[in-house]
Order: structure tokens, then C-alpha cells, then sequence
């Protein structure tokens, strides 16, 4: 992960959960504690966030060696009434600076 946000206080308009989901798009093979870091939460609290998303279909993962490889279901429609119908690649567009960089590579089973 590039840049280590600053602190913050009080209240945010971005969840843990997408933040957690950008900086897995941001790079698919970010360790738990870069991740942590980066979206200033706790280890246990970005594992719980990854296996809420695995659980609900947002994303998967494969390991490679010692390394997890994250893949985002990007037509997966969000939870909220609010936003039905708009695909996680919506919120991931505007979260992810370099999106343009990525490219969806299929998983190898």
C-alpha cells in the first residue's frame, strides 16, 4: 500500500467494509496488516470485515504460497435499499484512484 492516510476523528461518510474492498482493488494482494494500516482499523477487525464480505459474495480469495490472492466480484449488487441495483464496481470507481490500472484477471482454480 502506497500512502498511510492521516488519523482521523469523528464521523466519515466511507464504512470499514468499502474501505477494506477499495484497498483490496487497489492491490489483490495486500497483506491483512497493510491493509489494517492503511484503512487505520485492527488486523482482527479487517479479518472480520474480509470474511463478512467472502461470506456475502463480494469477494474471494485464493492463497498462493503464503500470499492471499483477493478477487472482487465487481457486478455484485450493494446491500443498502438505497443503492439497489448499482454494482460494487460503481462504489469501487469512485474509491479507487487507479482504477484504470486494473485489469480483471480471471482466478485460476
Amino acid at each position: 500500500m502506497v500512502g498511510v492516510p492521516e488519523s482521523h476523528s469523528g464521523w466519515t461518510f466511507i464504512t470499514s467494509h468499502a474501505r477494506v474492498l477499495a484497498a483490496i482493488a487497489d492491490n489483490p494482494n495486500a497483506r491483512i496488516r497493510d491493509i489494517a494500516a492503511y484503512c487505520r482499523l485492527t488486523e482482527r477487525a479487517v479479518s472480520r470485515i474480509i470474511s463478512d464480505l467472502e461470506q456475502d459474495g463480494y469477494l474471494s480469495h485464493t492463497r498462493d504460497g503464503r500470499t492471499n490472492n483477493y478477487r472482487i466480484e465487481p457486478d455484485k449488487v450493494l446491500r443498502h435499499p438505497a443503492e439497489a441495483g448499482l454494482p460494487v464496481a460503481s462504489l469501487l470507481s469512485l474509491l479507487v484512484q487507479d482504477e484504470s490500472d486494473r485489469v480483471r484477471k480471471p482466478v485460476a482454480p
